[in-house]
């Protein structure tokens, strides 16, 4: 257990940055990740004391495994990676695991003694505090990356200060669009048609919903649309984190197995998710998604290997708040089956939704 005042010195430091003009923040050279060891991890937590689920974490160095305790209020949580813990800044992204309406966000994070301390909170409908299982990862990088834009992360405080990593070195910005609305720009080369795959997590001490509302691809960045609710789904401001990934893992790293996808087709029963650059497989399957009654299988071929993880993420046109879940664990075999993402309204009500789902070994 780690007292509430080193988490809040832990959330200054960690998120501290420069805003720069009026409504809009640049992340740019002086407040981009700092020089550092590349880092990683990622775990299952299926109980709230004691160590993570065997065969679904992993750190980017030989480590004992990840642990999760109890924070001082209810649904909070403090995961513990042992090895990791050498950057300042970097990314968390979380996902529940429930049947029902229920999500987790991340309040703060930052090293001590040479781990990596994480903690998040779950809620339920009303935003009522609550402990559900979920997985988390934490990446954070330096340096550069050959070829365009493959991975960059953009970290928005509660309070409104960024931080942010890109594999090409370029400024990241973010524009104040509306309440509990943002533009963020990721500069670098790339296709001018949708590619990678995009996590959004609220940052937050109140219970908070961030969605993708949108995104745009032009030959030189990536342009994405993130807003944020209260827990009844009124526009609300929030801190949050927006990682992305192109031919890359969510953590940054290239393992042998791993892959992406969206379901950009919530209606369609069966199909194959395009553009091609949305259906990423690292063996070159095809990964397609089922969606029967609000409850979306997601399948991908070939890459199944433990230990591994599974994050999922909403897109929702407009100012409407959806909340996108695992409702159980998702099977490992030759192919990694998601069953299922499912989807819900703010009142509870399970609803077909435009999800993104990525997962990595």
């Amino acid at each position: 257990m780690i007292g509430s005042r080193r988490i809040g010195r832990t959330i200054v430091a960690v998120l501290g940055a420069a805003v720069i003009g009026c409504g809009t923040v640049v992340a740019g050279a002086g407040i981009a990740e700092a020089a550092g060891p590349n880092e990683w991890g990622f775990a299952l937590v299926e109980n709230p004391v004691g160590p993570v689920t065997a065969g679904h974490w992993q750190e980017i160095v030989a480590s004992p495994a990840p642990t999760a305790s109890p924070h001082l209020l209810p649904g909070e949580e403090v995961v513990k990676f042992p090895r990791i813990g050498f950057a300042k800044n970097g990314v968390v992204a979380v996902t529940a695991i429930t049947d029902q309406l229920a999500w987790c966000q991340a309040q703060s994070w930052g090293p001590s003694a040479g781990a990596e301390f994480v903690m998040t909170r779950c809620y339920r409908r009303g935003g009522v505090p609550v402990f559900v299982p979920f997985t988390i990862m934490f990446a954070a990088r330096s340096g550069t990356l050959p070829g365009g834009l493959q991975y960059a992360y953009v970290v928005r405080s509660p309070l409104g200060a960024i931080s942010s990593y890109n594999s090409k070195a370029m400024a990241d910005t973010v524009i104040t669009t509306g309440t509990g609305a943002w533009e963020v720009t990721l500069h670098g080369p790339g296709p001018a048609t949708a590619s990678g795959g995009v996590q959004v997590t609220a940052v937050s001490p109140n219970p908070r919903i961030c969605d993708i509302a949108g995104s745009q691809a032009t030959p030189s960045e990536q342009i994405i649309q993130v807003r944020c609710y209260n827990a009844a789904g009124v526009p609300t401001p929030s801190g949050w984190t927006l990682t992305y990934q192109r031919g890359r893992a969510i953590t940054g790293a290239r393992p042998a197995r791993f892959a992406y996808t969206v379901n950009n087709q919530p209606l369609v029963s069966l199909y194959t998710p395009a553009p091609a650059g949305v259906n990423f497989n690292s063996l070159a399957a095809v990964n397609t998604v089922h969606n029967s009654a609000a409850r979306d299988i997601v399948t991908m071929p070939r890459v199944g290997t433990l230990p591994n993880t599974v994050l999922v993420t909403a897109q929702t046109a407009g100012v409407i708040a959806r909340v996108c879940n695992l409702n159980e664990l998702w099977v490992t075999a030759a192919a990694v089956t998601v069953r299922d993402v499912v989807c819900y309204t703010t009142s509870g009500a399970m609803t077909p939704a435009e999800s993104f789902t990525t997962y990595t070994s």
